[in-house]
């Protein structure tokens, strides 16, 4: 029995952001198949300690996920993902942090794939944190982009996540803000990934159409978004038992009546819904679950197990 233990660097070589969409596409579509077994992770210190897992049942392979997050500190993830089968004795060992920020910009490319008009090339991303750089990554790579504004209350972080990205993104129009609402005006595609606690930005200042990300308030008392989007829009979200228990926007627009459990629609059932009609406004909600871990997991363990 050996145990393989894979960093960043090695995670970032061998899987492209298009390998972990597709993965993390499957994933979700075997989720609403019932193929996976996966309880609602353990949040303990409100959500500065996680524990996450997922049994693939036809595959008998495993992922066990556990982190700590602190947002004072760089990286703010820190912990490991275990892959395991039971065919085999040997186990990978990979670096939480950079399977967190590849399977959450996957999730988005996903989202993003299905729900954004084919035409959509303007992204507004808020928040330029560890997260951010996979949101643009991901989106480009199912949407590509004419233009891309960080907005960033720090606008030295902002510019500096452009320049990160500028090699990746030949052509494209760059900008850097530190106000939300002007940013988000003519923007086809919005990405949200912070740690806000009251909306980024009102209803109101959204196009007619836009496609809504929404991933960094993962906890009852985080919120980036205003009901009176999530009451006008296509709400899609990545599991409806995480999100009721995890996700501060939807905790309050349901309890505020601004919508209902009936509006909600899981990320896998809506992919597998024959031409779905998703409407002008749409949002995508995520907390982040177990199987896109489990996805990403698995094309590591593909290509270091074999």
């Amino acid at each position: 029995m050996k145990t393989i233990t894979v960093g960043e660097r090695e995670i970032r070589e061998v899987v492209s952001m298009k390998e972990a969409i597709d993965a993390v596409r499957q994933g979700f579509v075997d989720l609403a198949a019932g193929e996976f077994e996966m309880p609602t992770r353990t949040a303990l210190r409100d959500g500065q300690f996680l524990v996450m897992s997922a049994h693939h049942r036809p595959t008998a392979s495993a992922m066990f996920k556990t982190l700590s997050v602190n947002f004072e500190r760089k990286p703010a993830i820190a912990g490991t993902v275990i892959w395991s089968e039971t065919g085999h004795l040997d186990h990978l060992v990979a670096d939480a942090g950079s399977v967190t920020a590849l399977r959450t910009g996957a999730v988005v490319g996903v989202a993003t794939d299905l729900l954004a008009p084919p035409e959509a090339g303007r992204l507004t991303l808020i928040g330029a944190g560890g997260q951010a750089p996979d949101q643009v990554r991901a989106v480009h790579a199912v949407r590509p982009l004419c233009q891309l504004t960080v907005v960033d209350a720090d606008l030295g972080r902002a510019r500096d996540l452009v320049e990160r990205l500028a090699p990746e993104l030949a052509g494209v129009e760059l900008l850097t803000a530190t106000d939300a609402v002007p940013a988000v005006r003519q923007a086809d595609i919005v990405c949200c990934a912070t740690n806000a606690t009251t909306p980024l930005f009102p209803e109101s200042a959204l196009p007619e159409q836009v496609h809504v990300n929404a991933i960094g308030a993962y906890r009852p008392t985080m919120r980036e978004l205003p009901d009176e989007l999530l009451a006008g829009s296509t709400v899609i979200v990545d599991e409806l038992d995480a999100i009721l228990e995890e996700s501060g926007e939807i905790i309050h627009a349901l309890e505020s009546g601004a919508i209902t459990r009936d509006a909600l629609t899981e990320l896998g059932t809506a992919l597998s819904a024959p031409s779905p009609d998703h409407g002008k406004r749409t949002v995508f909600k995520s907390v982040g679950v177990a199987v896109q871990d489990w996805a990403v997991a698995r094309l590591l363990a593909d290509r270091f197990l074999a």
